[in-house]
This record gives C-alpha cells, sequence and structure tokens, in this order.
C-alpha cells in the first residue's frame, strides 16, 4: 500500500462526520465557533445558545468550540483556565443542554482522555502540529482530530501530521490553515493551503480569526486586525474550504484570550449569510464540473 492509500484509505470519501454533521466531499460549509477560552459558566452557556439560534435561522450546520485552556499564551502573566476540570464540566454542560458538538483544544498527553470524555473534535494547536505523542493520543481515541497548520510550515508538510494519527486506525482528520509567519509579528494567510492540504486526502478548514493575528504585536500580548475577519472568510470559502472557524465573543475587547482577533458575536450572522451564499455558488460549480 502506497502512502498516499495510508493516508487516504482505500476508496475512501473525502469527508469527516461529526455527529450527524458531514465536512467535506461536497457537504454544505460548516461552522465550527465560540468564544476563544471558557471564562465562566454564565458567557460561554450564553454565547453557545446566540450562536446555536443564529445557525439554525441561517440553517448552516455548527459545531461549538472553546478552550478549556490556552497553554500558548504569549505572557506568563496572562490568563491561561479557570480550571480543567471546571471548564471541561461547562463545555460538557454546552454539550447536553444544547445537543451540539463540542471541538477543544489539547496540549498534552496527560489532558486527551479528559477532554475526550466530552469533545468530539480535539484539535491540536498549530504550535504543536508536529508532536508526535500527542497526535497517536488523540488519535487512539477515536475521535476527530483537527490539526492546525503550524505557522512555520509549508501546507504540503501536513500530510506526515495527518500520518501520525491515520497510523493509529484513526482517519478522521481535520486540517485547518490559520497563517503563515509573515515577519515579526504579522501572519498571511495563502488560499492556495487550502488546495494544497487537501490533496493529502482530508477535509479542510480556514480559520478566519487567529489569521488576523499580530503575534506578540502588543508586547505582552498578540494583536489583531479584525476587520480583516470577514474578507478571509469570504476567501477561504471562495477557494473552497469545506468548514470555517470562527473564534466569536460577545464584548472582544473584554475577552480574557485574542480580545484583538475574535469576532463580534454581534457580527456573526451577517458573517454567515455572506459565506454561504459564496458557498452554495462554489459547490454548484464544482458540482457541473464533475465528470
Amino acid at each position: 500500500m502506497s502512502r498516499e492509500d495510508t493516508l487516504r484509505g482505500t476508496g475512501d470519501p473525502l469527508s469527516v462526520t461529526v455527529g450527524d454533521i458531514r465536512i467535506g466531499d461536497g457537504a454544505p460549509l460548516v461552522l465550527i465557533a465560540g468564544p476563544c477560552v471558557v471564562e465562566n459558566k454564565k458567557m460561554v452557556l450564553d454565547s453557545a445558545a446566540r450562536i446555536l439560534r443564529i445557525t439554525r435561522r441561517c440553517g448552516i450546520p455548527f459545531i461549538f468550540k472553546s478552550s478549556y485552556k490556552k497553554a500558548n499564551r504569549t505572557s506568563a502573566r496572562s490568563f491561561s483556565t479557570i480550571g480543567i476540570e471546571e471548564a471541561l464540566a461547562i463545555l460538557a454542560e454546552v454539550k447536553q443542554r444544547y445537543d451540539i458538538p463540542i471541538l477543544t483544544d489539547i496540549h498534552s498527553v496527560d489532558e486527551v482522555a479528559k477532554a475526550a470524555e466530552v469533545a468530539d473534535v480535539l484539535q491540536i494547536p498549530a504550535f504543536l502540529c508536529r508532536q508526535t505523542d500527542l497526535l497517536q493520543a488523540a488519535g487512539r481515541t477515536g475521535k476527530v482530530v483537527n490539526i492546525k497548520k503550524g505557522q512555520f510550515l509549508a501546507p504540503a508538510d501536513m500530510k506526515w501530521a495527518a500520518e501520525k494519527v491515520v497510523l493509529t486506525g484513526n482517519r478522521k482528520v481535520l486540517l485547518t490553515e490559520r497563517g503563515t509567519t509573515f515577519g515579526y509579528n504579522n501572519l498571511v494567510v495563502d488560499m492556495r493551503s487550502l488546495g494544497i492540504m487537501r490533496r493529502t486526502g482530508f477535509p479542510v478548514v480556514l480559520d478566519a480569526t487567529h489569521s488576523v493575528q499580530l503575534p506578540g504585536g502588543e508586547t505582552t500580548r498578540s494583536g489583531g486586525q479584525p476587520e480583516f475577519i470577514l474578507p478571509i472568510a469570504r476567501a477561504g470559502v471562495a477557494a473552497g474550504c469545506d468548514a470555517l472557524f470562527v473564534e466569536t465573543h460577545p464584548d472582544p475587547p473584554r475577552a480574557l484570550s485574542d480580545a484583538a482577533s475574535q469576532l463580534k458575536l454581534d457580527s456573526l450572522e451577517e458573517l454567515i449569510k455572506q459565506v454561504m451564499a459564496i458557498d452554495a455558488v462554489v459547490k454548484k460549480t464544482v458540482k457541473r464540473s464533475r465528470p
């Protein structure tokens, strides 16, 4: 069996299923959205309820995202977590109360089992995308594994990260573009990355909010250019991403993490409407062009 067959499987479609949601292989665009980190129970539950109402009105499949811990902050003084156990309990309540899938970051092998009890999708942060032990521990849970492309990696190199998960017997992999280091304190998104990563045989995600970060751009924390979230989201969907990742907060300037790059929750519905219209055109065009 060739390396490509190892990655893709024999005849497997280019899609991954999360609960009842299918990502890839021509399925409608999926939204992964939520606040960057679990700050407190009320904010997370209220945000999940609001996003769910919006996505139901718009008719877009929705996976809720929030991190129980942020382990890669610019400064040691930055907020990290309210406590892993408490944060995971809040995410479990979101899942039970609203019946929506959960995505959250994992940072070490020791955290994997606890996170897998709650999350439907385990996300590998960009800085950790080459960590073999972490990738394989995530793969062995049988959960969907979303691997964020490191800011330092070429998109074609993500096939090696995917392979580490696949070799555990788990082919449920998503690959996410979130910008590439472009000089100091800046990122650039090359939309070719989505097509290049898709050649590995897995659905691709465009992270429209981390892509506007200015890493370390405000001395003790990352800055951001949120005015570019919508154009980057539109471009990624036009380029054919299978899912769109958007961190959104009811009051971004007061957010405890990534305050400068989260989308204001009041703006989410307009973003969804625009990208869904683009996705419909893309999917219709692709369908017509298939033999």
